[in-house]
């Protein structure tokens, strides 16, 4: 038995197929409920790489036949000792060394690199939920790697939808936000909100529980977002946003995102949502989503499934999720590992 692994980058195309096909048996064995692994955002992370990001692949071959890929993440911007790494074999190739080689090859990359802490995710089964592979979870152990982050995947399913109860919600929120209004946009963020989106999703980091994971603030500024619209666009992903601007100083304060990808109309992920401290306690964060909510299924009427990460500890936003109708599917484990 023979393994052999060979660096993949944009300009070999063949070996992107490769890789694709192998991601794509894997997400159809790991996580059937997901939507169907996305050609366009796959190949969009060579070509179109997220502003701040030096991404590293490689293909590995057992026996000559395409088995596994590895991605790697290098933060050039902030976070430079830090990495994230996914890791996928295919699963007629599993148990028989390739994961291993790759995660010995992505040890190697780092290190030359100067870079000290990686970070990938494993999924598992929660209690009533489907059955989940644990083999994620013990390779990274046997890494060394320590579970640094526990989240929850939840299922909002939209054909069983309260619409009473989000009513309910809409009214408590527009009760407690006095001297706020929202504004809404699809796709890249308007210039006069460019500087105020920026400093929300620089504090996404600061703000959003992250267990024991070490990894800073994100830098982010005006071109720095733009280039994260480019880069969303070029993965297909159908963005829709909804804020919220405090009158009195015209600032955007609170941000929601809907995302709709490429290989499915009937999925959306519910990505950040955030608060500015200045303004909690007056229900930004639930007329954002509720408000988002209502606009995306009345533009996008095929979504019947969204789903959403939340970090086990984050209590608020977990109550918030689930007075919406999400429910759990699976834990997510973020493994950290120092090299």
């Amino acid at each position: 038995m023979s393994i052999t692994i060979a660096p993949l980058d944009a300009a070999d195309q063949a070996g992107i197929d490769e890789a694709y096909r192998i991601g794509s048996a894997a997400n159809e064995v790991d996580l059937p409920d997901f939507p169907p692994f996305c050609r366009r955002r796959f190949e969009a992370a060579f070509r179109h790489p997220m502003p701040g990001n030096d991404p590293l692949w490689a293909l590995a071959r057992l026996d000559g036949v395409p088995a596994g890929y590895l991605a790697l993440d290098l933060p050039q911007l902030d976070n430079t000792e830090n990495a994230t790494v996914e890791i996928v074999v295919h699963p007629a190739c599993r148990r028989r060394g390739v994961g291993r080689a790759l995660h010995e090859h992505a040890v190697r990359l780092l290190r030359e690199r100067g870079r000290k802490r990686v970070l990938a995710r494993a999924v598992s089964t929660l209690p009533g939920g489907p059955a989940r592979s644990g083999a994620g979870a013990a390779f990274a152990a046997s890494t060394g790697a320590r579970p640094a982050l526990a989240e929850v995947r939840r299922r909002l399913d939209t054909t069983r939808l309260d619409h009473e109860g989000l009513a309910a919600s809409l009214a408590e929120a527009r009760s407690r936000a006095a001297g706020y209004r929202t504004v809404r946009w699809e796709g890249h963020t308007p210039e006069e909100y460019v500087a105020d989106i920026a400093y929300l999703d620089g504090r996404l980091m600061t703000d959003a529980p992250l267990g024991e994971v070490e990894w800073e603030a994100e830098q982010i500024d005006a071109d720095r977002l733009r280039g994260i619209d480019r880069a969303l666009e070029a993965r297909g992903r159908r963005g829709h946003h909804t804020a919220v601007r405090h009158e009195a100083s015209g600032r955007v304060v609170a941000w929601t995102l809907l995302e709709v990808g490429a290989s499915a109309d009937w999925h959306a992920f519910q990505q950040i949502t955030i608060v500015d401290p200045e303004h909690r306690g007056h229900r930004l964060g639930l007329l954002a989503k509720v408000e988002n909510l209502r606009h995306l299924l009345a533009h996008e009427p095929a979504v019947r499934a969204i789903d959403t990460f939340n970090a086990a500890e984050n209590g608020h936003m977990v109550r918030i999720n689930e007075q919406l109708g999400f429910r759990p599917v699976d834990g997510w484990t973020g493994w950290q590992l120092t090299i």
